[in-house]
């Protein structure tokens, strides 16, 4: 068995679970989004390429995370945990409630500089996922697709996983990761910072 790769996070803080646009950080840094549906794993990731296993909270309860929770890494980038959609259970009302504060949260001037959405590897992307995938392309957000909990695979299964989840969504590159092993958590954590560097990188 694998082990995850050390993280490259030297410090990373919990900031706030917003819960309203009022509460969103106005600090001006670049922003990573984790978005998936409930229990895909987003606070697992998070705490793996961050190196942290106490930074985001996880729970076996889907439909847990009900805020926007941010988190704040080597004092130079968020990456913000977004509430996970569709969990039949959590009403009505509580879906519209989320829905609207994600919506809120893209169109509050937020310096989003990539967007991870994350996809049960083990299972068949659904129209919701399909849904958010269109909704990050018409707003022009850079984007990745991540296959989670892949360590639960067969060599055999995780490459036609693989090839499913990236024909849904049109040929897209699949990084499939797992936060157990550590599996995909470079490459992911590669892409965040070349998306950070934009905002970061001083100007002449």
């Amino acid at each position: 068995m694998s082990h995850p790769a050390r993280s490259p996070v030297i410090q990373a803080d919990f900031v706030i679970s917003a819960v309203s646009e009022c509460d969103f950080p106005q600090e001006g840094i670049p922003e990573i989004v984790f978005a998936g549906r409930s229990n895909v794993g987003k606070s697992s990731l998070i705490n793996s390429l961050a190196g942290n296993q106490r930074l985001a909270r996880t729970s076996s309860t889907p439909g847990k995370t009900q805020s926007v929770n941010f988190y704040r890494l080597n004092r130079s980038f968020f990456f913000v945990d977004l509430p996970g959609f569709g969990y039949a259970k959590a009403g009505k009302v509580a879906v519209r409630q989320w829905q609207g504060l994600i919506e809120r949260y893209f169109q509050s001037g937020a310096k989003i500089v990539l967007a991870v959405q994350l996809i049960d590897s083990r299972m068949t992307p659904t129209k919701l996922d399909l849904q958010f995938f269109e909704w990050l392309e018409s707003l022009k957000i850079p984007h990745m697709i991540v296959g989670t909990k892949s360590d639960k695979l067969s060599g055999n299964q995780l490459s036609a996983q693989a090839r499913v989840i990236s024909n849904f969504f049109g040929g897209r590159t699949v990084v499939m990761s797992s936060a157990k092993t550590g599996t995909g958590c470079k490459e992911i954590f590669k892409r965040v910072l070349q998306a950070a560097a934009v905002i970061e990188s001083p100007k002449d």
